[in-house]
């Protein structure tokens, strides 16, 4: 079931890990180069998950995805003209400007990104963004999607009702 809530935000039931990669692969389809995902939610609540599904559904569909949460940052470079896929877990930075060090402006200016824990970036978190929250919903593998978007990423949203 997907509704419209206050404002801009959607709410999205995903019923299983399934439907947690559905709406991935839909909203890779969409993302664009410089488009920035903010991915929140508790330890274990799906991030890197949503995160894998993201990055196959661009590329050849077997990628390795491991979990950036040690070295901060991988960067995947999928082919077919399109821009790389920078999946940043901020969760052991301890300043908002560690984040430069690993490649932050190059990410912006030319990639999407995937930022989980982007509350870690504070002030340096980019005002275009999608806001994605997921929440557990009682039963393994069930989740609810809440998708907050910026200006640049609303009516690219809106379509996923229609779909």
């Amino acid at each position: 079931m997907t509704e419209a809530s206050a404002g801009a935000a959607l709410s999205i039931d995903l019923v299983s890990e399934a439907a947690t990669s559905a709406l991935a692969a839909r909203l890779a389809r969409l993302a664009h180069r410089g488009d920035v995902i903010a991915l929140r939610g508790e330890l274990g609540s799906g991030k890197t998950s949503f995160a894998r599904a993201f990055i196959r559904a661009l590329g050849r569909g077997d990628e390795e995805v491991p979990s950036p949460t040690f070295t901060l940052v991988e960067v995947y470079d999928l082919g077919e003209g399109g821009p790389p896929v920078w999946h940043f877990d901020l969760f052991r930075l301890t300043k908002e400007d560690q984040v430069y060090e690993l490649g932050f402006e190059e990410a912006l200016a030319g990639g999407i990104s995937l930022i989980e824990w982007p509350d870690r970036l504070g002030a340096l978190l980019p005002r275009e963004r999608l806001d994605l929250t997921l929440l557990a919903a009682g039963d393994p593998g069930r989740r609810t999607a809440r998708l907050a978007p910026s200006a640049a990423w609303l009516s690219r949203v809106e379509g996923i009702i229609a779909t």
